[in-house]
């Protein structure tokens, strides 16, 4: 699944063959076919720009960029703040797209000093606002980091984005942003409302805000995590028997992401089709199949649903609309600028504080009870345990 993202612009006829197995396998995992992007309309918007990619190194960032070289854009600027993330990506963008260039940035690009030696490698016509922390459970103990890293670094790319006259920004998001119940969801969605904020309907820069649900075998995602259980010989652990969640793979997220943006609005707010739900356990089933095993001889164990998760998560709106296929257009949730920006900087005030309570407050979200070992042991239950 996705284990060939560095195959040449003309693959060789193995590369072929291996990409039609992966696209069978994810088919084979979704339940559904991929969505299928306008790679001409991706082309004709993307060619000969300089775009730059915050997040560069993660699963999601790599794989923009992968896809912003394979539709001709003429310079990538990367800003990461892992180093060994940074030089990955750099060097397999160097080995299958040798008349690239890019620029790496190592650092934070909520540090606006970052930002600015990042841009002025420009002049930038898109910027692609990937970096943010992922991770649901652990966020919710880590309230202040989710503040910084994904509402106030945000809002440091969009004023940059602003003042600099970037054609196009594109903020990257999830559908944990709508309705949101935990900590992620929460800073995702002051994100969003902090963009619309920033970037108005008179600014130079137009905003593309795109939602999207669980990636497959993106970093830390739970199909990497049974993944590596199985490899261990199991058990695999999944929170609830009835929990679901909507998938898609890195190829086909990110496709949709740059056509949403070249579908050229001012200011609009997209969620990727992500077809059906599908369920965790049906999901693990699948991969164990897919290794030639059963559930009996590997084991499954049930832990309960984790701080921050739901069993499900929300249906996009009714009011959403078609933008192309794959894309729906949704109302702008844009809330009050003025109360947005208020709110920003009381955040800010309570992040240098590190005043957890008064963040908590002003993400919305009650604050978390740690659960015990001891207790999340005797809450976990046992199904299909291996066989003798």
């Amino acid at each position: 699944m996705n284990r060939h993202w560095w195959h040449r612009l003309t693959p060789s006829r193995g590369h072929r063959r291996r990409i039609v197995a992966d696209i069978g396998e994810a088919a084979a995992l979704l339940g559904r076919r991929e969505h299928v992007a306008d790679s001409g309309r991706i082309r004709a918007w993307l060619r000969g720009q300089t775009v730059l990619v915050t997040g560069a190194g993660g699963s999601i960032g790599a794989e923009l960029c992968r896809q912003c070289a394979l539709h001709r854009a003429r310079r990538l600027l990367l800003v990461e703040i892992d180093e060994l993330a940074l030089l990955q990506v750099q060097e397999r963008l160097h080995a299958a797209f040798p008349a690239l260039e890019s620029v790496a940035v190592l650092g934070d690009c909520g540090d606006p000093a970052v930002l600015a030696h990042a841009l002025e490698q420009g002049p930038v016509e898109t910027l692609i606002h990937a970096a943010a922390y992922k991770h649901v459970p652990l966020l919710e103990m880590q309230p202040r980091e989710a503040a910084r890293n994904n509402v106030l670094a945000t809002a440091t790319v969009a004023q940059a984005a602003r003042a600099a006259g970037i054609a196009c920004m594109v903020l990257v998001s999830t559908d944990k942003a709508m309705d949101p119940v935990s900590v992620l969801g929460a800073s995702k969605h002051l994100a969003e409302q902090v963009c619309l904020a920033l970037l108005a309907e008179a600014s130079a820069t137009r905003l593309a805000v795109v939602r999207f649900g669980n990636v497959l075998d993106s970093a830390g995602s739970v199909s990497q995590v049974f993944r590596e259980q199985i490899r261990r010989g199991g058990p695999l652990t999944l929170t609830h028997p009835q929990a679901t969640r909507y998938f898609m793979t890195i190829t086909e997220a990110c496709q949709l992401i740059l056509q949403a943006a070249a579908l050229g609005e001012q200011r609009a707010m997209y969620a990727l089709d992500m077809g059906a739900p599908v369920a965790i356990l049906a999901l693990a089933s699948r991969l164990l199949r897919q290794a030639g095993l059963s559930p009996q001889e590997v084991g499954m164990v049930f832990t309960g649903l984790r701080p921050g998760e739901r069993l499900h998560e929300p249906e996009l709106p009714p009011q959403r609309q078609q933008a192309a296929p794959g894309i729906w257009r949704l109302p702008l949730d844009a809330g009050a600028p003025a109360e947005v920006i208020t709110r920003l900087q009381a955040l800010r005030e309570a992040v240098l504080a590190y005043d957890v309570p008064s963040l908590q407050r002003l993400l919305g979200v009650p604050v978390p009870v740690e659960p015990a070992a001891s207790a999340v042991r005797r809450a976990s239950i046992s199904m299909l345990p291996p066989t003798e």
